[in-house]
């Protein structure tokens, strides 16, 4: 690694290092004591090239060379001191990332505040391997979105974000550090073709339940017959890549669909977290309602938004307890 590439690399050692150090509590202000400046690769090159300008007019006794080293030298010196305006001042205030399903990018909300009067162009904000690039105006805020990439299902912590900028000539990096206290959490990714809703698990709650092909009280589901009606037929399950189904309906409500985690033999923690999160996501747009059972004990049976994020983050951090 050349010395450029050390350089370049001191903000994410710094940032491993600063995280140890416990999270940092918001609002947060970039103060002088936080912003860090640094040659860019462009710096060390420029400066190496003022170093052989003023050899060759010690060398040459040119007046005019030690004019443009000079001259040059001090625009170095004023984007230094501009590169440290740019982000003294601001302040950090809030944070926030929304529950997405593993696969999604989830999208780290940064609301950013410029109380001065100067414009405050060409700031990086970087997250882990995510960069998003903003500009704020006068007395103003703004919400900057950096997408972090997911892969698995869990509780994924938040890396450090680092705020920067190489205005106005790239000569030099300023940066600050924040060390977020915050954890995102990832959904099982649905599993793609999973097999219709179980049928024979319902849970009696209100006496005997007669089905019938009928309009009356929504009563579950069963494979697609050619002489079904075409308005019984599940379209949102269709179309997000199951079976066609088609919808019964029962003269009176008395069971509620039971997705049980146990039942799902031969699968892997991961792989029935995938297949029960399809179910609950097809039960829910069939507007049934449905109970949950995982290592963790039961859900009882219900329906509707707030039923259905209980029931996926119960599903995100579900594990099998083996003997």
């Amino acid at each position: 690694m050349n010395l450029v590439e050390r350089l370049e690399a001191i903000p994410d050692r710094a940032a491993a290092w600063l995280g140890r150090r416990g999270p940092t509590k918001l609002p947060m202000q970039l103060t002088q004591g936080r912003i860090y400046i640094l040659p860019s690769g462009a710096g060390m090159a420029f400066g190496m090239a003022l170093i052989v300008l003023l050899i060759g007019a010690i060398n040459y006794g040119l007046s005019l060379g030690y004019g443009l080293v000079f001259l040059l030298v001090g625009a170095a010196l004023s984007a230094t001191v501009q590169s440290f305006r740019n982000l003294l001042g601001l302040n950090i205030t809030r944070l926030r990332i929304d529950p997405v399903f593993a696969g999604e990018p989830a999208t780290l909300q940064i609301l950013l505040e410029n109380p001065t009067s100067l414009r405050r162009p060409a700031l990086r904000l970087r997250c882990g391997t995510a960069e998003s690039l903003a500009t704020l105006e006068a007395v103003s805020s703004a919400d900057i979105d950096i997408p972090l990439p997911t892969t698995q299902r869990g509780w994924m912590p938040v890396p450090a974000i680092r705020i920067g900028t190489r205005w106005p000539l790239g000569l030099v990096r300023a940066w600050s550090l924040l060390r977020p206290d915050l954890n995102c959490l990832v959904y099982p990714a649905p599993e793609a073709g999973a097999p219709p809703l179980p049928q024979g698990n319902s849970r009696e709650t209100a006496g005997r339940l007669t089905r019938f092909s009928g309009d009356d009280d929504f009563a579950g589901l069963r494979p697609h017959r050619l002489t079904d009606s075409p308005r019984h037929v599940a379209w949102k399950a269709a179309a997000s890549g199951g079976p066609l189904l088609t919808k019964e309906f029962a003269a009176q409500q008395g069971t509620s669909l039971l997705l049980d985690w146990h039942s799902l033999h031969g699968l892997g923690d991961d792989a029935r977290a995938a297949r029960l999160t399809a179910w609950v996501l097809a039960a829910e747009g069939l507007g049934m309602r449905y109970a949950l059972r995982t290592p963790e004990g039961l859900l009882d049976a219900a329906s509707g938004p707030q039923h259905l994020r209980t029931c996926l983050a119960r599903l995100a951090l579900a594990r099998s307890r083996h003997a």
